[in-house]
């Protein structure tokens, strides 16, 4: 019964967060949000990245669709549904909230990620392409926006200038996902997903800031080499 339960509560989540950019759009942090407003700053990826959130909705609800209807009682699938399910819980709400306060917005990013790599980290090696994968995606890309979302709000506050949180938040960014990817073993759409923000970083950032391009450059490689070292290495047991 409780896996059934949570098999539709993943499929109903995965539907309305998919659905939430219908009823709240957003497109950064505001003047009303933050004391110094952020337009375009260093630690966002450019733009076209944030495309990926496309692949995710539907990937999310067609993995939710497949386990409702061939794992629905398949206790391997519990934990990471139930992780997967609070992510998408926080995650909802996330659009109108973070057009309201970035603090809370930020408080809420972060919580999705943990969640998120949780659902991951208890995800089956089986139904991979319909589990590991889009789940790993989710969760690389909410680790990479915790990160951004955390520097924009520092910034906004005038705790520290745009590029110096630009340089810390990307560095602990890739110290983080490094962390993650060699914990989580065979999950490289994970870190793949990071690597795509990184490069967003460089292309927003360019010769204008060349020093935080050349960071990003570094993180790809550092977090491209765990992803690719652990593609088919065995789930490290916790």
């Amino acid at each position: 019964m409780r896996s059934t339960l949570l098999a539709w509560a993943t499929l109903i989540l995965s539907v309305t967060f998919a659905a939430a950019p219908l009823f709240s759009s957003f497109a950064g942090f505001d003047g009303a949000q933050l004391p110094e407003p952020q337009d375009s700053p260093p630690i966002e990826p450019a733009g076209y990245a944030f495309s990926i959130w496309i692949l995710i909705y539907i990937w999310l609800v067609l993995s939710a669709a497949f386990g409702l209807r061939t794992r629905r009682d398949d206790p391997a699938w519990t934990a990471p549904r139930a992780w997967l399910s609070l992510s998408l819980l926080i995650g909802t709400p996330w659009l109108w909230v973070a057009n309201q306060s970035a603090i809370w917005a930020t408080v809420m990013i972060v919580a999705m990620a943990v969640t998120a790599v949780m659902a991951l980290k208890a995800a089956p090696w089986f139904d991979r392409w319909m589990l590991r994968v889009p789940v790993g995606i989710y969760a690389g890309w909410l680790t990479a926006a915790s990160f951004v979302s955390l520097g924009s709000t520092l910034a906004g506050y005038g705790i520290l200038g745009p590029v110096p949180v630009a340089f810390i938040g990307l560095a602990s960014a890739v110290g983080v996902a490094a962390f993650v990817q060699d914990w989580l073993g065979t999950a490289p759409e994970y870190g793949l997903t990071v690597v795509w923000a990184l490069v967003a970083i460089m292309v927003q950032n360019g010769e204008a800031q060349l020093a935080l391009t050349i960071l990003a450059a570094v993180g790809i490689l550092i977090v491209g080499f765990l992803a690719w070292r652990n593609r088919h290495r065995p789930p490290i047991e916790a």
